[in-house]
């Protein structure tokens, strides 16, 4: 007998089928597309905006929205992303006296940012001075609440003054001195309160760490007026315009030429650090959030050195300090004559500072062993 074809009306329906199936897994492959493309952006609207868009601009879109997603700015057009910043003062009329902190020359740009209080007002009007008249860029941090102290001074008003009661350098440098916002500036001085600074300019200074390809540094501490002195590397040597290493036979320190890091070579102290934008960048990063002391930082700022910190850390010699040793958060010196609640803020100040140099110590250790694919450059 004659085999009969099936009635056309069970053929469509097997096509019908067919393309169904073809057509839904369509729909699924374009739907995991998506999701690659748009991360959590939400499936539905983004499914809405896709189907608005003639189709042969959708790859390019897609390609824009994975572009910009990272920034934040993927609702807006390319060109207007402004990705960094400064911290000039913005006139509200136009002013051609308005400055660009360059300094005369043209040579650099710099930022220097401490932490202060008014009972180091005059030590400090030093300071800025002479940052200014290299039309350097100056930042305050006001750990004690009182800006109107300042409002006398004549370049007051050229300063940028953040108020945060108690709070360290770390603490503000952190939320403050955000990379992109340091973008335009070349070097970024981060330094303490109580240094004298008459044998020191910071053109001069700046001119030494290019010439000598340095990314990180510090001046030397004048050895006879310094009052606070706590490492030999520090101490400034009359015979030479930079070193970046000590020698020293005792057996807790033993620095030799064979010596490759810290607190041998490659290190400066947290007082007066001066850092290379590129360094700065690296810094930012490794200040912890939590950790507003910043004891342990030092240790492992040559990380931070881009290349090999016996060469690109240094401590300069011709452009020395002098280091006063006034501790600024739980009141002055222990040297002096003091109440004993003072005394007690710094017992318990120190305290804290112990206590976070082990945490620091833990997390890097943790972030070591947890981060497969991260070699030590300096593992000899």
């Amino acid at each position: 007998m004659k085999h009969q074809p099936p009635p056309p009306t069970r053929r469509w329906g097997v096509v019908a089928a067919v393309v169904a199936l073809v057509l839904l897994a369509c729909l699924q492959i374009q739907y995991q597309h998506l999701k690659v493309d748009l991360g959590k952006a939400g499936f539905a609207s983004a499914t809405q905006e896709n189907n608005a868009i003639p189709s042969r601009n959708r790859i390019r879109w897609g390609a824009a929205r994975i572009r910009k997603a990272a920034t934040g700015a993927d609702s807006l057009p390319r060109g207007i992303v402004q990705r960094h910043s400064d911290m000039s003062l913005r006139p509200l009329w136009e002013d051609d006296a308005a400055s660009t902190h360059k300094n005369k020359n043209g040579d650099h740009s710099a930022l220097l940012a401490m932490a202060v209080g008014i009972s180091q007002i005059k030590n400090v009007d030093t300071m800025a001075r002479k940052f200014l008249k290299d039309n350097y860029a100056v930042m305050l941090f006001h750990y004690d609440g009182n800006v109107d102290g300042w409002r006398h001074l004549e370049w007051s008003d050229k300063a940028i003054h953040i108020l945060a009661h108690n709070q360290t350098k770390w603490w503000f440098a952190k939320r403050f001195l955000h990379p992109d916002v340091m973008a335009i500036y070349d070097f970024i001085f981060l330094w303490d309160e109580d240094l004298g600074v008459e044998n020191f300019n910071p053109r001069r200074y700046l001119d030494i760490m290019v010439s000598e390809g340095l990314e990180i540094t510090q001046p030397a501490l004048d050895p006879d007026l310094s009052t606070d002195i706590h490492h030999r590397i520090t101490i400034r040597n009359k015979m030479t315009k930079v070193h970046r290493r000590i020698y020293d036979n005792r057996p807790s320190m033993n620095c030799s030429d064979e010596s490759k890091g810290p607190p041998c070579t490659g290190w400066v102290e947290g007082m007066a650090p001066v850092f290379s934008h590129a360094a700065w960048k690296c810094v930012w990063h490794l200040i912890q959030n939590d950790l507003i002391h910043g004891w342990g930082l030092d240790m492992k700022l040559g990380y931070c050195a881009q290349g090999d910190r016996t060469e690109k850390v240094g401590v300069i010699d011709s452009e020395y300090v002098v280091h006063q040793g006034i501790p600024s958060l739980g009141g002055p010196s222990l040297s002096s004559k003091t109440p004993r609640r003072s005394l007690d803020l710094r017992t318990h100040i120190r305290r804290q500072s112990s206590a976070e140099l082990e945490k620091f110590k833990e997390r890097w250790n943790r972030a070591v062993r947890e981060d497969e694919g991260w070699r030590d450059p300096f593992d000899s």
